[in-house]
């Protein structure tokens, strides 16, 4: 029987730190669901990147690492702003799963109360490897590139992900 994890994010962008805790899961469970939480939003300072783009990043990632691709279900999920309802949507958007890995309290508390087994995820330079560290360092145009994988930081160039970054909060000020 496989057994299947259960992986949150919004990857705004896939970090070297997402990376190495998938790679870590992935020794206990022979696949994993990645959520792309979120999907529904891109193109804002906290949210620049779309579902695919993001989605394109994990598989990137993945692919470098030398993970086979076939391990792995990326799922992209629009919020719903209900917690009543947050888990079932994503159950329902997923195949089945057997456990959910998660730090963060509300995500791990939802899911124990709807009877999911939750493991905690260890934290890998927690204080270096942020998405919101990661934005900030592209807004200031400082050196981004060290803490994503290197197939994601060649992709964000590709698409000008920095570069829009920095439009929108152009943009921002202007409103």
């Amino acid at each position: 029987m496989v057994r299947r994890g259960l992986f949150v994010g919004r990857f705004q962008p896939f970090h070297k730190g997402h990376l190495e805790v998938l790679k870590k899961i992935l020794k206990e469970v022979d696949e994993l669901v990645i959520i792309v939480g979120s999907s529904q939003y891109s193109h804002r300072l906290d949210n620049p990147f779309t579902a695919g783009e993001r989605i394109t990043m994990i598989r990137k990632a993945i692919q470098e690492e030398g993970i086979q691709l076939s391990r792995t279900w990326i799922i992209p999920v629009p919020d719903v702003h209900q917690h009543a309802l947050w888990v079932a949507q994503i159950a329902g958007y997923s195949p089945k799963f057997d456990l959910v890995y998660a730090n963060e309290p509300l995500t791990r508390r939802l899911f124990m109360e709807a009877g999911f087994r939750v493991e905690s995820m260890p934290f890998i330079k927690r204080e270096v490897y942020l998405a919101t560290e990661i934005r900030k360092r592209m807004l200031a145009g400082e050196n981004w590139k060290e803490l994503v994988p290197s197939s994601v930081a060649k992709f964000i160039e590709e698409i000008d992900g920095d570069v829009r970054l920095r439009q929108l909060n152009k943009t921002d000020t202007v409103n």
